[in-house]
């Protein structure tokens, strides 16, 4: 059994402070709009949206930008953002102090909800001087994503869905999928107790990273009879030495990755919504596993016929070539 975890990104535009705010301006804006086209007030309320463009432009067209230029830009798009939002709601006041209906659509709806949690965040974010909050929003348009740190060179953090995969006899199955960040060496025993759902018995060694290695899973899987294939702890022994996985034993499961990632589409998820997101992960998985049994399905049909192969030289090369006759073919 080997186990690891990957991220999965979403096909978002790489998420700043300035221009979720922005973003998140321009739609408050249009509901302002569509609000006063039902008449409810003579004067319509002032948007500043010229003035809030410009200040906008003003570091966004800039290569070089300073943290206290992009601090008063920040500061400026959320004044604007909470005088739209002050106008959004005294318009609905004005459409219930009429008992008239709720003029807004549910997809409308859900995203002054989700406008509201990314002021409040960013609010919070400017007043304390930190970058960092609980459950941040990083894309109006999909709110369930969130940020996951990888620590790697080319990505330090994606934006998407953390999955963790489980490897047996070539096939790949999705043991978890989450939104949020998770530290997959907490939630071993769960991939193992699920490996013995789907076969009956627990394997007999199990290969994972350092993350994987701690003194509560190494006693675990030692009471369950399973070897744990990683680096041992403190000084190793010869025994030790003997069980220590190397690099290239976990290369079967980064290939499955690699070849999901680049030719199936599992490193840019197009998909929009949260549950088509996880089905478009669920479904490159067994798109994978298809492969995978197709490739097995092709050996097996050409074991009648090895006999028959035959092997002639290619040019002046002197390259072998390996055959069936046409007639078997």
């Amino acid at each position: 059994m080997i186990t690891d975890a990957t991220a999965c990104p979403q096909d978002i535009a790489y998420p700043t402070d300035l221009n979720l705010l922005s973003g998140a301006r321009e739609k408050t804006e249009q509901m302002v709009d569509a609000l006063y086209r039902g008449g409810i007030c003579d004067v319509k309320p002032r948007t500043y949206r010229r003035n809030a463009r410009r200040d906008y432009l003003l570091l966004a067209k800039k290569k070089n930008r300073s943290r206290k230029a992009i601090r008063q830009a920040v500061g400026k798009q959320l004044n604007y953002l909470r005088r739209n939002l002050k106008s959004v709601h005294m318009l609905l006041d004005a459409h219930e102090a009429m008992h008239l209906p709720f003029p807004l659509k549910e997809r409308e709806q859900r995203y002054l909800w989700v406008i509201h949690t990314l002021y409040d965040q960013q609010r919070l974010m400017h007043s304390t001087f930190t970058h960092s909050v609980e459950d941040r929003i990083v894309s109006i348009h999909q709110p369930h994503v969130r940020p996951i740190v990888r620590g790697k060179t080319n990505a330090k953090v994606e934006f998407g869905a953390k999955v963790e995969v489980t490897l047996a006899n070539g096939f790949a199955f999705l043991d978890d999928i989450s939104w949020d960040a998770f530290n997959e060496g907490a939630r071993l025993m769960s991939y193992v107790e699920k490996y013995r759902e789907r076969f009956g018995y627990y394997p007999k060694e199990v290969l994972a990273d350092g993350i994987f290695s701690n003194r509560e899973n190494r006693s675990k899987l030692k009471g369950l009879g399973i070897r744990l294939m990683a680096k041992p702890l403190g000084r190793p022994s010869l025994t030790a030495v003997k069980e220590y996985i190397r690099p290239g034993e976990r290369n079967p499961i980064e290939g499955k990755f690699g070849q999901g990632k680049k030719a199936y589409g599992l490193g840019k998820i197009n998909a929009r919504l949260k549950d088509t997101s996880q089905s478009w992960i669920a479904s490159i998985i067994l798109v994978l596993n298809l492969v995978k049994l197709a490739g097995l399905n092709l050996y097996c049909l050409y074991l009648p016929f090895r006999h028959l192969v035959r092997t002639c030289y290619k040019g002046y090369t002197g390259e072998r070539v390996q055959y069936l006759p046409y007639r078997i073919v």
